[in-house]
């Protein structure tokens, strides 16, 4: 098939950081053209694919130069896939809501994956006003709160399986990885770490607008030995950093659509104790790939039982559930009904 995939601008496809969206969208599109398809994927000029990059803006937003208007880059986007429609058999878009109204004038079959939350006000009037819209969920419990969309299937994420390497020797700290914002929970996995007497190291971004929140509630806590920063880590320091852990700490506050983190500590056969939120409970296997627990407290007994689980059992489990290649599978078998169904 010839394929579109319309990525985000604010990071590149992959992210030289933070961004899992675009992670993903970078392992699906490479396994796609891997199973023989001809993948074209719509993006910041700074991407790197093995399919057709047809760069739509120079450099990423987040990254890039300070002040680029995103409606801007946005329209730069739209125009692109709007005058290279014809060239494909599906699009599938990324890029949440904003496409919409264009993709569904195009006469092209299209999906779209939602990788955020949708618990927020107005979008049960959207997917009202696109009730014919495709869309694929990355966790039953992300669909949720709209029942009413036209859902065609849940493909949870997927990474290469030689991305990461495991290590199955007892780790020697707790982690930390992700936003560091309220909901994710950097407050909770601080408390537990102290409780346990176990260091714990923090690979994080500090959003923009979470600057107060950090300054306030974390950053006197982090000692620099106990509880130690680290920032954002690229693919190759992020092996390192989770395969050397004990366990990946996801005391999460807010519906999580998946939780990429989680699949990446599995590759590195690290345990996750995570509370039971959003696809919390889809994604680790309580006793098997780590410890589904309800509070602090919960936490601090998981920690002490991780001697319980086994490192191997746990990489494995990531092979059986989570690779890239059976992402990829899915979403082929989703755009053959889509391509069949307009035909």
């Amino acid at each position: 098939m010839r394929i579109a995939q319309l990525a985000p601008l604010a990071e590149s496809v992959p992210p030289k950081l933070y961004g899992g969206t675009e992670r993903v969208v970078a392992w699906l599109v490479d396994k796609l053209v891997e199973l023989g398809h001809d993948v074209t994927l719509f993006a910041s000029g700074d991407s790197r694919t093995i399919g057709e990059l047809h760069p739509v803006w120079p450099t990423a937003l987040r990254l890039g130069r300070k002040g680029a208007d995103p409606s801007a880059a946005n329209a730069m986007l739209l125009e692109a896939i709007a005058r290279r429609a014809g060239d494909f058999d599906v699009i599938h878009s990324h890029v949440d809501w904003l496409p919409l109204p264009l993709l569904s004038r195009l006469g092209v079959p299209f999906v779209t994956t939602t990788h955020g939350r949708l618990d927020l006000p107005g979008l049960p009037h959207v997917v009202h006003q696109f009730s014919d819209a495709s869309f694929v969920s990355i966790s039953d419990h992300q669909r949720l709160p709209l029942p009413e969309a036209r859902w065609i299937g849940t493909i949870q994420h997927g990474l290469p399986s030689e991305l990461l390497q495991p290590s199955y020797e007892e780790g020697t700290y707790l982690a930390f990885l992700g936003r560091l914002t309220r909901e994710k929970g950097p407050e909770d996995a601080i408390r537990i770490a102290h409780a346990t007497r176990m260091p714990l190291r923090i690979a994080a971004k500090i959003p923009r607008a979470e600057t107060a929140y950090f300054r306030k509630h974390l950053a006197p806590r982090i000692d620099g030995n106990k509880i130690q920063l680290i920032g954002e880590v690229d693919d190759v320091k992020k092996q390192s950093f989770l395969r050397q852990a004990a366990a990946l700490l996801f005391p999460i506050a807010w519906p999580e659509p998946f939780g990429l983190v989680m699949i990446e500590a599995m590759a590195c056969g690290t345990p996750v104790i995570a509370y039971p939120a959003g696809s919390v409970p889809e994604v680790v296997e309580h006793g098997v790939t780590g410890f589904i627990v309800e509070n602090e407290e919960q936490a601090v007994k998981a920690v002490g039982d991780l001697g319980k689980l086994d490192r191997r059992r746990v990489r494995a489990r990531f092979e059986e559930r989570f690779t890239a290649r059976r992402m990829a599978r899915q979403y082929e078998d989703v755009y053959g009904k889509l391509v069949a169904a307009a035909a």
